[in-house]
């Protein structure tokens, strides 16, 4: 590669792109991170369960405070997307919306997308914010301790994540966006654990002190948070360009180094399966920043 080629690209300026921009930073590499700030930490109202903050923490609070510190270590932050991905001899040629970039190395941070209802973004961006609409009970079901909690999804994946709230509240409630899809081993299990499920499907949602599902039956249901679980998309364009081998044609499969089945390309955060969590990603990142620090020494020959 040329003098003028990054030591790394990093494509995502979440919590996993961020922690590796900070160790590669204070390796001394000349690392780059593209992001579009499209990324799910910053729609964190108020997260708890992230250790050393213990009245919680806004998403937005913590991206800001992370890229400061990957900027301070000489870090190179620059919003925009990267659209391709080639290789280039021993490294690669990234095409961004703001032109080329050559790397050595490429971390794929992209996260994943939330399959969301059917609400212009401004409602449901305030939604969110005020609680009422949320997507991680890992994340916030504990602040919903014995509240009445609604789950937006009525198949087997919605069923798991109620069967998974239910720690927390007797007061379920799972209503269907089309049609539910439960067989009848599964409703039997939502029947056992005190689910209710609604036959109806949605028609609206409003969102004031409370959510109000407004079923085409003309019925409505009322609780204090409507849960989404649609489903998601991980981002994996780029590593499909790249012949990266995907666990279930989702998430990039990765060795315990977070490196990819395509040579010279890693991958960490949630676009890796595993637990989507902050405390996760940032693991999965430092993972990332020291095998690919190691892996340009040792092609440096700075290695025993």
């Amino acid at each position: 590669m040329t003098d003028d080629a990054y030591d790394c690209l990093i494509v995502g300026g979440g919590p996993a792109g961020l922690t590796a921009a900070i160790y590669l930073a204070r390796f001394h590499r000349r690392v780059l991170v593209v992001d579009k700030n499209e990324g799910r930490m910053s729609l964190i109202p108020l997260s708890h369960n992230y250790a050393g903050y213990p009245q919680g923490v806004v998403g937005t609070d913590l991206l800001e405070r992370m890229r400061n510190q990957a900027r301070d270590f000489g870090a190179e932050l620059r919003h925009g997307e990267v659209t391709a991905l080639h290789r280039e001899g021993e490294g690669f040629r990234a095409g961004t919306d703001a032109g080329p970039v050559r790397a050595r190395r490429v971390l794929l941070a992209t996260g994943v997308v939330n399959l969301r209802p059917p609400v212009g973004e401004e409602d449901h961006d305030a939604a969110v914010a005020r609680g009422l609409l949320r997507y991680c009970p890992i994340c916030d079901a504990y602040e919903q301790t014995g509240k009445r909690i609604g789950v937006l999804g009525a198949d087997r994946h919605a069923l798991a994540e109620a069967l998974f709230l239910r720690t927390y509240s007797p007061d379920i409630v799972m209503v269907a966006l089309h049609a539910v899809d439960l067989d009848d081993d599964e409703r039997t299990r939502a029947k056992a654990a005190g689910i209710r499920v609604v036959q109806a499907p949605v028609s609206g949602l409003r969102f004031n002190d409370e959510v109000t599902v407004h079923l085409a039956d003309g019925t409505e249901v009322q609780v204090d948070t409507l849960y989404v679980a649609l489903g998601s998309r991980t981002r994996n364009d780029l590593g499909t360009m790249m012949g990266t081998e995907l666990c279930d044609g989702e998430c990039f499969v990765t060795d315990d180094q977070q490196r990819t089945s395509a040579p010279g390309i890693y991958a960490a955060g949630d676009a890796v399966e595993g637990l989507d969590q902050i405390s996760s990603a940032m693991g999965t990142g430092a993972q990332a920043a020291v095998a690919i620090h190691n892996d340009l020494r040792e092609m440096d020959g700075h290695t025993l």
